[in-house]
């Protein structure tokens, strides 16, 4: 990306990359990965690119931050992350995307995930 957004770039990475901290684990590992791979594939990419990247991922940490104080506030307890996306703004995307896409769908489904969650039942002293 070019060079005067690269303070834009960091403070966006790091706060998506706090953001992921409210995520169950096997998510927030997903979406580090996922996070650092694209930021990492966009680094040369030019100036208009560059723009609508940095606003996908601003909307996308706006998103995730509403969601997380809705769940704080939530007393049933149960977390809800994600967003629909509407067909029109499928469309748009490039084959390459939609590849991306659904390997982050497959990885984030798999019934055996790579990281198991467990609730500890002895209780905490």
């Amino acid at each position: 990306m070019p060079g005067r957004h690269v303070s834009r770039v960091r403070a966006l990475y790091k706060r998506v990359l706090q953001l992921h901290r409210v995520l169950p684990p096997d998510l927030k590992a997903l979406g580090d990965q996922y996070v650092k791979d694209e930021f990492r594939r966009h680094k040369s990419v030019g100036s208009d690119e560059a723009q609508r990247f940095l606003q996908e991922w601003e909307v996308y940490a706006t998103v995730l931050s509403q969601q997380a104080n809705e769940n704080r506030q939530n007393s049933t307890g149960k977390a809800c992350f994600g967003t629909f996306l509407p067909e029109e703004k499928l469309n748009d995307f490039r084959d390459e995307q939609i590849g991306q896409l659904q390997e982050l769908m497959q990885e984030a489904t798999k019934p055996n995930r790579q990281f198991s969650i467990s609730e500890s039942t002895k209780p905490k002293f």
